[in-house]
């Protein structure tokens, strides 16, 4: 292992939040800490409140007092960079802009041993472009820890251009020696996590656009129907709206203006407006003392039908309703399968509701305009027993009776209702299929093993799963095909599938 001994002097540059946390997890796993910051004052402050920090976790027994005061002695601000002269890893965390570290690193360069490890916690910026101006850039590194540092295990170990194998080997198991989960990756704008998580963000910022629903609804769907830990509404507001907005900016810029990782307008005239979540007040929701939470729209209660069609088998994950119903007591009858338009050919599996409407799973065309007339989509779920919550679309033909017994049917099931507008894809299904589509591609061009993507995704996000998982578990040709059907309803390349899952839907020989 070649991880920095605890023996070495470990130096950070830039003291706000971030900078705290890095120096907190340095100091608790036994090395010497040297806090600079460019602003007088401000490395003695960081150094008290890091003190405080561990006077909280003696009293919540995380360490002991012996410990607290070991760390507090290895604790120390520099007046001047001048300081960090035996430091054997800087790790800089000062704003997001590159000139301002690109001129904190050349005058470091000058300082530090000629082995001294130079580490940039960038989250959007080049780690080539950082190191670009240094004598030696093979001993530059992106080490991008997650906020708060010293709770989050997920480390994003980057290697630029230029960096040595030896120095990202360095960072890598330093990163593990500090209790953190490091996943390597190459220099890519958003590198992992801020790269695949784009869609998360942006799809339920399309749908707010498109007055799919409202921004509650938005969350509560892709919350309580797919299992993350927050909405996108609810996450931004917590993030900052300014500096969730800076970072999908970046990375749109970094790709060349690329339309899937288009910023939202929406959110640009939230920023604009000073509204940036939970820091300033207001953020898409308003976060005063005693203000109200807007409820997400919740169809009112419907009985359920005494039995359904089944027309072939429900695909993917939604197969799993097959049983619910049966559990909820709910006669299943079988219908003869034919394709789509009524003739011979793949059955399209869907359920057959008594007033005649089809129940089918989204598949990335919108309800309306279907051969059959009355057609109702419900939105994709990872699993559908743990599910509070789906989506339901129907098409214009559709009467408020066949939407009572499509929401009934649900309600039976236990699941909470909400009607949204009638778009391409829905809700969870488009979210979904771009985060798995944005995973392929990224693993396919070698920013990082799948394995890797995963982890970082599950730990740096909180993702329920992986989304190279999801990719197995709902099929590439699943995922390609509910692509390709958004595509082609909305032109400008957004949606348009990567070539890697083509290519990996291809490799389950089942693309038509």
């Amino acid at each position: 292992m070649t991880a920095i001994g605890t023996g070495s002097t470990v130096a950070v540059v830039g003291t706000g939040t971030m900078g705290q946390g890095i120096a907190q997890v340095a100091l608790v796993a036994g090395h010497r800490v040297r806090l600079y910051d460019a602003v007088p004052e401000r490395a003695g402050q960081a150094a008290s409140a890091i003190v405080r920090r561990l006077d909280r976790l003696v009293e919540k027994g995380r360490i002991t007092s012996q410990e607290r005061d070991a760390a507090r002695d290895r604790l120390s601000p520099a007046a001047a960079l001048d300081e960090l002269a035996d430091a054997a890893l800087v790790i800089e965390a000062i704003l997001e802009q590159l000139p301002a570290k690109q001129e904190l690193f050349t005058a470091l360069e000058a300082i530090v041993p000629a082995d001294c490890l130079l580490a940039t916690n960038t989250s959007s910026l080049s780690v080539t472009a950082v190191a670009g101006p240094l004598r030696h850039p093979g001993r530059c590194v992106g080490l991008h820890f997650f906020n708060p540092a010293p709770l989050l295990p997920l480390v994003e170990v980057i290697s630029g251009s230029a960096t040595d194998p030896t120095a990202a080997t360095t960072a890598y198991d330093t990163a593990a020696a500090w209790g953190k989960t490091p996943v390597r990756c190459a220099d890519t704008p958003g590198f992992i996590v801020n790269r695949i998580a784009r869609p998360f963000y942006a799809e339920a910022l399309r749908a707010y656009e498109e007055q799919v629903a409202d921004p509650a609804t938005l969350d509560a769907v892709l919350r309580d129907g797919t299992g993350f830990k927050m909405g996108p509404f609810e996450l931004t507001d917590l993030i900052g709206q300014d500096v969730n907005e800076a970072v999908t900016h970046s990375v749109w810029t970094s790709f060349f203006q690329d339309p899937r990782f288009a910023p939202s307008l929406a959110q640009r005239r939230l920023v604009e407006a000073g509204l940036h979540g939970r820091k300033s007040g207001r953020g898409w929701f308003d976060y005063a003392e005693g203000a109200p939470r807007p409820a997400p729209q919740t169809a009112a209660p419907h009985p359920a039908p005494d039995a359904v069609g089944l027309h072939a088998e429900l695909p993917g994950p939604a197969a799993a309703l097959r049983e619910l119903i049966e559990e909820a007591g709910i006669k299943i009858t079988a219908e003869r399968a034919s394709g789509p338009d009524g003739t011979p050919g793949e059955p399209e599996g869907f359920l057959r509701l008594p007033g005649g409407a089809r129940l089918a799973l989204t598949d990335g065309r919108p309800a309306t305009g279907r051969p059959c007339g009355k057609d109702i989509r419900f939105d994709l779920s990872l699993d559908y027993r743990a599910a509070t919550r789906i989506a339901l679309a129907a098409s214009v033909a559709c009467s408020e009776a066949d939407l009572a017994e499509a929401a009934g049917l649900f309600q039976a099931l236990g699941k909470e209702v909400s009607v949204i507008q009638d778009v391409p894809g829905m809700i969870v299904a488009r979210t979904i299929a771009m985060i798995v589509d944005f995973a392929v591609d990224a693993a396919d061009r070698g920013v990082a093993t799948a394995g890797d993507i995963d982890t970082a995704m599950r730990l740096g996000v909180n993702y329920p799963g992986g989304p190279m998982e999801w990719a197995g578990r709902l099929g590439a040709r699943w995922v390609w095909k509910l692509l390709d059907a958004v595509h082609r309803h909305n032109a400008g390349g957004r949606y348009a599938p990567s070539w890697a899952l083509r290519r990996r839907a291809d490799l389950e020989g089942q693309v038509l």
